[in-house]
């Protein structure tokens, strides 16, 4: 329902504006929200095109074409936010994702590490990288990264108790 309205009013601005950007990136999250990647894709796609430095929008649709299983699409937009943001560390973490869901466990370590220098607190790069490790059956490192995942996620508990995630 909260998609639905999002998608209507975020319409409206873009009757009102077609130029406003960050309305297709809005829309395009709540059609991404509905499982709608399709709609998603072309919104990020238009707020690209709006503003080609839109880091947010080419992230989104990465994500979006991640959630069709289109790792390459996915993978070349998380590049192009890296070379807009640098030091994008989401945009690093999620890039080692689609490497790993295409089996490239090297490339996927290799990234969520880049991840790790630019936010040495993301429990979920070491979570990440922890699997990487473990498919390729180095435990040790495996092990390691969950030990360190595992004191970060005992810290968010602690700050918020009811951080589900962190559970």
């Amino acid at each position: 329902k909260h998609s639905s309205r999002s998608i209507e009013v975020c319409s409206q601005v873009i009757r009102g504006s077609p130029g406003a950007a960050w309305a297709y990136n809005h829309r395009g999250i709540a059609y991404r929200n509905k499982g709608d990647y399709d709609h998603a894709i072309a919104d990020y796609t238009k707020a690209v095109e709006v503003d080609p430095k839109f880091a947010l929008a080419i992230h989104n649709r990465g994500i979006a074409y991640h959630n069709k299983s289109d790792y390459d699409r996915a993978i070349a937009d998380y590049a192009k936010v890296i070379e807009i943001e640098p030091k994008n560390a989401s945009a690093y973490l999620n890039r080692g994702a689609a490497y790993g869901a295409k089996g490239d466990k090297d490339r996927a370590i290799a990234e969520y590490t880049k991840a790790l220098e630019l936010n040495p607190k993301s429990a979920l790069a070491y979570r990440n990288r922890a699997a990487a490790y473990r498919a390729k059956g180095d435990l040790e490192h495996a092990k390691g990264d969950l030990d360190r995942a595992a004191v970060l996620y005992a810290k968010d508990i602690e700050s918020n108790p009811r951080d589900a995630r962190a559970y």
